[in-house]
């Protein structure tokens, strides 16, 4: 008997799965309050103020917050609680989920339910993930579902846009390698993800002498350069196998109408599969901002502004599996296995062990109309449940 259908039996176990489908509506009551509070990438302090009097709510140990403000919380092991001698237990379970969104300060959080949809900016992602690993770590309390291994609840900063991964480097940097990590999303419910893309993003900024519209006409225009680069980079053709991808996400640069700009720039986001194929990409881009460079009166640099490593574990790895045959357990017979940028690029780019699931579906991310569909909420967190206990040796 597998481990997880093992661990199914348990009745207390047994007795925590059928709960959540009457948890439904609390879940969604509490994502909305996580929705509601503003966190920006690099503005999450007041979200993180909250998760951390959730945690000390729920009971759970060593809750503190750091610098960056990831929020940490832990339910102790079967070990710790039974006064064992330390090094007998097993190393511990980090369960995270990121707490940041794309969404700048004052953007409308205003909420709209439809039936089993709820519609809301950053709603799936990822106010439901946090409310998501709040919930478990209320159901192991509740249910009294010790484990051999430390379980550590862990609300990150810093996975959307500039923001790098940081927050995810500074919790494995605490954690290092002998920790599990679960990485929780709140959509992407029935996918399962352990390979990481890799993802490298420039700013690359144009300088030329500028000048008036009329009577300096003919002199070069920071922002004409930089059109002539996009087009030109969207004349470069990746790869299709193994999938590599540009897109040029912001363009910013002038001063007026009349004005020949004397400075532009873009922001570049460059991503493959593999680490060779986006090695060859960035060269390419490279060499297109060299020739542009060589024009009369221009200056381009290229900055690197971000880095996402790519990496990843085998399919046959325990944890994935676990996570596989918890997904069929709960309902979904075919799980889809997808290579994704998600916090989990930090550990399995360094070779840890990690995972990253969902919960339930969502549309729309990063856009005003993003929405979340409740309906396979129960069984999303069935397996998030299921794998957290079968990684932490229940």
């Amino acid at each position: 008997m597998n481990r997880i259908n093992k661990i199914a039996q348990d009745r207390r176990v047994q007795r925590a799965l059928a709960d959540f489908d009457g948890r439904i509506p609390q879940i969604a009551d509490l994502t909305i309050a996580i929705q509601q509070i503003a966190a920006p990438t690099f503005q999450e302090a007041e979200r993180a103020a909250f998760i951390q009097a959730q945690f000390e709510a729920l009971g759970l140990q060593d809750v503190t917050q750091d610098e960056l403000h990831n929020v940490y919380g832990r339910i102790p092991s079967s070990s710790h609680q039974a006064r064992q001698p330390q090094g007998t237990s097993p190393h511990p379970v980090v369960i995270s989920a990121h707490s940041d969104t794309v969404f700048p300060a004052g953007t409308d959080l205003t909420v709209q339910r439809n039936g089993r949809t709820i519609h809301g900016p950053g709603i799936g992602d990822n106010s439901a993930g946090v409310a998501g690993i709040l919930t478990l770590a209320q159901t192991v309390a509740e249910y009294d579902l010790q484990c051999p291994a430390d379980i550590w609840f862990v609300a990150n900063v810093g996975e959307e846009g500039l923001g790098d991964l940081r927050g995810m480097r500074r919790v494995v940097e605490r954690f290092g390698g002998e920790a599990t990590y679960i990485v929780v999303e709140g959509g992407l419910y029935g996918q399962i993800s352990h390979r990481g893309i890799g993802v490298q993003r420039y700013r690359i900024q144009v300088e030329t002498p500028g000048g008036h519209s009329w009577g300096n006409f003919g002199q070069t225009s920071a922002i004409h350069v930089l059109g002539r680069l996009i087009t030109a980079l969207d004349e470069l053709q990746p790869p299709r196998q193994p999938k590599t991808t540009y897109n040029v996400g912001v363009i910013e640069g002038g001063t007026s109408i009349n004005t020949i700009a004397q400075e532009a720039s873009l922001l570049l986001d460059l991503r493959s599969e593999d680490s060779a194929a986006l090695a060859d990409l960035v060269a390419a881009v490279v060499a297109l901002v060299q020739q542009f460079a060589r024009l009369p009166q221009v200056s381009v640099t290229m900055e690197m502004i971000g880095n996402r490593p790519a990496g990843g574990i085998p399919a046959d790895t325990p944890l994935v599996q676990w996570a596989e045959v918890a997904l069929r357990f709960v309902g979904r017979p075919y799980p889809h296995f997808i290579t994704s940028s998600t916090d989990a690029n930090i550990p399995l780019s360094l070779g840890y062990t990690a995972v990253c699931v969902g919960l339930t579906e969502s549309n729309n991310a990063h856009r005003l109309d993003e929405y979340l569909d409740t309906q396979y909420l129960a069984a999303g967190m069935s397996q998030l449940l299921l794998l957290t206990l079968a990684a932490a040796g229940y």
